[in-house]
């Protein structure tokens, strides 16, 4: 990927959940929530056992406030490739913590980009991850973050009505009234907590809120503390940064308009481009892997071979990229193919073979749904995808794949 990523993550837990006996498994009814019947576990609770582990598996420093060693946030970030690692010998793990355990890949992409992200964050500054849409970007904050303070939910979701007090402090409104401002009755952000206890505080799509808002980061990420002028006077009036305190944004390169961030904003971070998988074969891994486990989450076996995944996403890489593994050139659409969009439709189609068995072959639905995700910002891409199918799919199809020439047979239905 000149660095590349993943996309959404798989979301399963082993942990034990509070369910209510009396409607568990009831049609029709719903059981009381639980770690168990959310539909995203947070990476928190999924990746327990591993943190806890590598905790134990790599005594050595730690920056302030963090839980892991900067080469352990990599190691969980990057997975320990296929080898089980074993805890030292005067290593005493909590229960049910295992002694050896094989580090999960969760972010297909180069390890140094991590590494520079990781050690970005041992030096307190501000992480800035920016790319297309869909290229994994929150999924690898939520890692970071979960692996140097434990928690990925001090979080604030940027948008055009993102205001100043989501990133820094409101208040109880009732108590407001009945105390006046007093430290019980103020309400802090995330970005404020994260601050009091030292962790990693999260801003996705900062492009997308005011320029005002954004400059509200640009003193917070200098002077490290925050005023509270209502408290003047008491000492909770300033806010001091904990060691360890730092914050990690998100941007989307489409996005990169829609409010421009200020040379002294961009100057408190440090930029990571994240960009879409290089490699065929591990997008093509993380695709199966991921709308496996999203179908499999649903109840429902999962019916999609290998040839109509092959199809899928070449096909998406192909109009991503604008020139396909052949060399032939293909208008790129205006639509962002990402790994994410894959996932989604290679998913979609795992979900139609469970519910809909025997009704169609699964590969005479995959025009249709790539037709929906090049429609999605231009209606007139439909046009570009048309020419893709009387370009490198009709030469694959002359060429004598059968996988291929079922697609050129499928034609008509782009036209309709």
């Amino acid at each position: 990927m000149t660095n590349d990523t993943t996309t959404t993550p798989e979301d399963t837990t082993a942990e034990s959940t509070i369910t209510d006996s009396t409607t568990a498994g009831a049609p029709g009814r719903a059981a009381t929530p639980g770690r168990e019947h959310r539909q995203i576990t947070l990476p928190e609770d999924r990746y327990a056992t591993e943190l806890a582990f590598l905790a134990a598996h790599d005594p050595g420093p730690r920056p302030p406030g963090w839980l892991l060693t900067p080469r352990a946030v990599v190691t969980f970030v990057t997975g320990s490739a296929g080898e089980a690692l074993g805890l030292p010998k005067d290593a005493t793990p909590g229960a049910g913590v295992p002694r050896r355990l094989v580090i999960e890949q969760k972010f297909v992409g180069e390890r140094a980009l991590v590494e520079r992200c990781v050690v970005t964050l041992a030096g307190e500054r501000g992480l800035l991850l920016v790319g297309e849409p869909g290229t994994a970007k929150s999924m690898l904050s939520e890692l970071l973050s979960v692996a140097v303070c434990g928690t990925s939910a001090l979080t604030v979701q940027g948008t055009a009505g993102t205001t100043e007090d989501q990133l820094k402090y409101g208040w109880n409104y009732a108590l407001l009234l009945a105390q006046g401002p007093t430290e019980q009755a103020l309400v802090p952000s995330p970005v404020l907590t994260a601050m009091t206890r030292g962790a990693v505080a999260r801003v996705e799509e900062v492009t997308r809120c005011l320029p005002e808002v954004q400059d509200a980061l640009v003193s917070l990420l200098s002077e490290r503390r925050i005023a509270v002028p209502e408290l003047a006077g008491s000492e909770g009036a300033q806010v001091h940064a904990a060691p360890g305190f730092t914050l990690i944004a998100t941007a989307n390169l489409r996005d990169k308009g829609v409010s421009e961030m200020s040379a002294a904003l961009k100057r408190r971070f440090n930029f990571e481009t994240v960009g879409p998988i290089g490699d065929v074969d591990a997008e093509a891994a993380l695709v199966r892997r991921q709308s496996r486990a999203a179908v499999e989450r649903a109840g429902a076996p999962y019916q999609v071979d290998d040839a109509v995944l092959e199809a899928l996403v070449t096909a998406f890489r192909d109009l991503r990229e604008g020139r396909s593994a052949e060399g032939w050139e293909v208008e790129r659409p205006s639509t962002v193919m990402s790994t994410a969009e894959a996932v989604s439709v290679a998913g979609s189609l795992g979900l139609a073979a469970a519910y809909f068995p025997g009704d169609r072959d699964v590969l005479s639905l995959l025009p249709g749904h790539l037709l929906g995700v090049v429609r999605k910002d231009d209606p007139a891409d439909a046009a570009r995808l048309l020419g893709y199918w009387d370009g490198p799919v009709r030469r694959r199809a002359e060429q004598g794949s059968a996988t291929w020439r079922a697609l050129w047979d499928l034609r008509a239905v782009l036209e309709n």
